[in-house]
């Protein structure tokens, strides 16, 4: 990325998310954000729920932004999407089961491109 293209998402993404935090209420924003500094927060879906947002994240923001596939960390979204689906018992949603079933999916197609010769 070009230093412009760096600013300008940056100054993109601060503009949008100061309007959107400021319509939901920048206390209910810092509330929520306080729950991770609780230990009432920490049930263990919501352990497996960080643990599998995280391994996502340290899949895509090196592979959409930077071009690096880290491939072999597919094998850790795989294990927290299941674990995940398997833990949204206690949140049984929809989007949280279905968002990932596709994790699960696509966990295994980047392994098999790199497994399989």
């Amino acid at each position: 990325m070009t230093l412009n293209q760096i600013l300008f998402a940056n100054i993109s993404a601060l503009i949008l998310l100061y309007f959107v935090y400021k319509h939901t209420g920048f206390k209910k924003i810092k509330s929520c954000y306080g729950m991770f500094f609780t230990k009432k927060y920490w049930t263990n879906y919501n352990t497996v729920e960080f643990l599998s947002w995280g391994a996502k994240a340290i899949i895509i923001i090196p592979g959409l932004i930077f071009g690096i596939s880290l491939w072999y960390l597919f094998f850790l979204t795989l294990l927290t999407s299941l674990a995940l689906i398997w833990a949204s018992n206690k949140k049984l949603l929809p989007t949280l089961v279905g968002f990932n079933t596709i994790w699960t999916w696509i966990s295994c197609m980047v392994l098999a491109q790199h497994i399989i010769k």
